[in-house]
């Protein structure tokens, strides 16, 4: 059984932009794209850990606003000739409210 965890709503976060959630565990970046789909990963470039929520959304992806490295929201994969992954969690948004998954958070590392 999946626990959410309403964390805002979707008129919070900007389309194409996103915002930081604080956890106890580290911090996530929570996107939303122009199309009103929401994705939550990491907020840590796998590069040189670069503050994802402070990037530039385009599609389906998101631009380290350090070193330009291009991260896909779907999988956390790094694009192009770029290496490296950042973990994802599962997010959704019902009437209106953004919701994380509660399991996959608390199932992750210490940033």
């Amino acid at each position: 059984m999946t626990d959410w965890i309403d964390i805002a709503a979707l008129v919070d976060v900007p389309r194409r932009g996103a915002r930081m959630i604080k956890t106890a565990l580290g911090c996530v970046a929570v996107f939303r794209t122009a199309q009103d789909e929401v994705f939550a990963l990491d907020n840590a470039c796998p590069h040189k850990a670069g503050p994802l929520a402070d990037g530039i959304v385009h599609g389906k992806s998101v631009t380290c606003p350090l070193h330009n490295w291009v991260i896909s929201l779907e999988t956390g994969e790094a694009q192009g000739a770029d290496e490296g992954r950042v973990a994802t969690y599962p997010a959704r948004v019902d009437g209106g409210r953004i919701l994380l998954d509660r399991t996959f958070l608390q199932a992750r590392s210490a940033a």
